[in-house]
């Protein structure tokens, strides 16, 4: 009876945890991998992963530095385990032409191109910050750098970005 007592409280416990920061996993992912069938992929294994190191987790208050963490290692790894399928561009049909040529004009696509050119160093802060909504202390602590680090590449990404919108940088 205990035993089942236990299981249903680890149970309970975890979906309490990956309820208030699902969503959040499944938009990190998204980010990372620009792919929302890998997305979810991703934020099941990361599901998985957590379920079977939940003992691990001493404070549901790091509940989600720790499960976004989980997702990006998992993302590498869905990517390492991979290897993209190639498609012989001399074999397109004429609508798969079409999409290979298609360019978005919308200033919301053109932000979301010129995010995605940024390099992940540059990139990944910047998603946890303005989507996420981590501080840099938060963000250094993700990633394994100093805060400083941190302020350095949410500059220059913003620089980049400013760059390539097309928006006078001053300073």
């Amino acid at each position: 009876m205990q035993s089942s007592n236990a299981d249903a409280a680890r149970r309970q416990r975890f979906d309490q945890i990956v309820g208030a920061i699902h969503q959040d996993m499944y938009r990190y992912a998204a980010w990372l991998c620009r792919d929302k069938a890998i997305a979810e992929d991703v934020v099941q294994e990361s599901l998985l992963r957590a379920w079977k190191s939940l003992d691990a987790l001493r404070d549901d208050a790091a509940a989600k530095p720790w499960l976004l963490t989980i997702v990006r290692r998992e993302n590498a790894r869905y990517f390492e385990r991979r290897r993209l399928e190639t498609v012989d561009i001399d074999k397109l049909t004429a609508s798969q032409m079409a999409l290979l040529a298609e360019q978005p004009n919308d200033e919301f696509d053109d932000m979301r191109t010129a995010i995605y050119a940024l390099h992940d160093d540059y990139r990944e802060p910047l998603v946890l910050q303005v989507l996420m909504g981590y501080s840099t202390n938060e963000i250094a602590e993700q990633m394994g750098l100093k805060q400083g680090a941190v302020l350095t590449r949410l500059h220059r990404a913003r620089t980049k970005l400013k760059e390539k919108m097309g928006v006078e940088v001053v300073g």
